[in-house]
């Protein structure tokens, strides 16, 4: 998943594609460097952002959408938002995917969109407070109540995707513990997406500026997708996809060994 952010805020590249040139044309330059799909994003989830109302981020996402379905960009769009009629214009607009960092708390109308739509909804592990009795429980309980909550607002269970929330509500500590747990969300029974990308484990923990920490990006993905995660969310599209081809090659060669053990059994 490319990120798309059509803010002027965003945390590492705020500004750069709140055009609609600038942002169609990034969004074809990802796809050419390995998207798969494009993530459109009109509020910053940094810490600290400003938050946007709705006409705002409806000004800033849909022209956008429309724009880049008009120009036949060859893979899905999702639109990165916790409002329900965000999510809803998105849908009409062109989008195909609703990508909620809230998981359907803040704005629990945006289940029945994603339901009524028959769209895949990607429910992101979050809290208004970052307090936990057993964390990794916790954050699989949470998820599982999101989930359970997509599915009584009419959601296909076949349609939910999960996402742990790396950076969300969590410590640095606490991030790189989920890490280490991330086998306990894909055995859960949803895809997986995971959206460590330039987070703030990564730099904190290299002690290095946000424009220097690919390498750090990449590791996490592999470590991810090594655990089960059947989608990431980056940045930098290009060598993000050098690692994940890696890691799917190396997946690969270890199923068909395994296959060839049971094969000779």
């Amino acid at each position: 998943m490319g990120i798309l952010n059509v803010t002027p805020d965003s945390f590492s590249d705020g500004g750069r594609y709140n055009t609609l040139e600038s942002a169609v044309r990034r969004a074809h330059d990802m796809v050419a460097e390995g998207a798969d799909w494009i993530d459109v994003g009109g509020e910053s989830t940094r810490p600290g952002a400003t938050a946007v109302g709705l006409k705002e981020e409806l000004n800033r996402v849909i022209p956008v959408i429309r724009a880049l379905a008009a120009s036949k960009l060859p893979v899905p769009i999702s639109v990165d938002t916790y409002k329900a009629e965000v999510a809803r214009q998105a849908l009409e607009a062109g989008a195909h995917v609703l990508n909620d960092v809230w998981g359907g708390l803040r704005d629990p109308e945006l289940l029945r969109v994603a339901a009524a739509y028959d769209c895949p909804i990607i429910l992101t592990h979050n809290r208004e407070r970052a307090v936990y009795a057993n964390f990794v429980e916790d954050v699989c309980a949470d998820l599982q109540r999101m989930a359970d909550a997509a599915m009584e607002a009419g959601a296909d269970p076949s349609r939910i995707w999960l996402d742990p929330g790396i950076g969300f509500a969590k410590s640095t500590e606490q991030n790189l513990l989920l890490m280490n747990h991330l086998s306990r969300i894909t055995a859960m029974g949803y895809p997986v997406l995971l959206a460590s990308s330039r987070k703030s484990m990564i730099w904190r923990t290299l002690d290095l500026p946000v424009d220097q920490i690919e390498a750090g990006t990449a590791a996490t993905l592999v470590y991810g997708i090594m655990q089960g995660c059947a989608a990431v969310r980056v940045h930098e599209v290009g060598e993000m996809s050098k690692a994940v081809r890696m890691a799917d090659a190396m997946l690969a060669a270890a199923r068909h060994e395994d296959g060839h053990r049971e094969r000779k059994r």
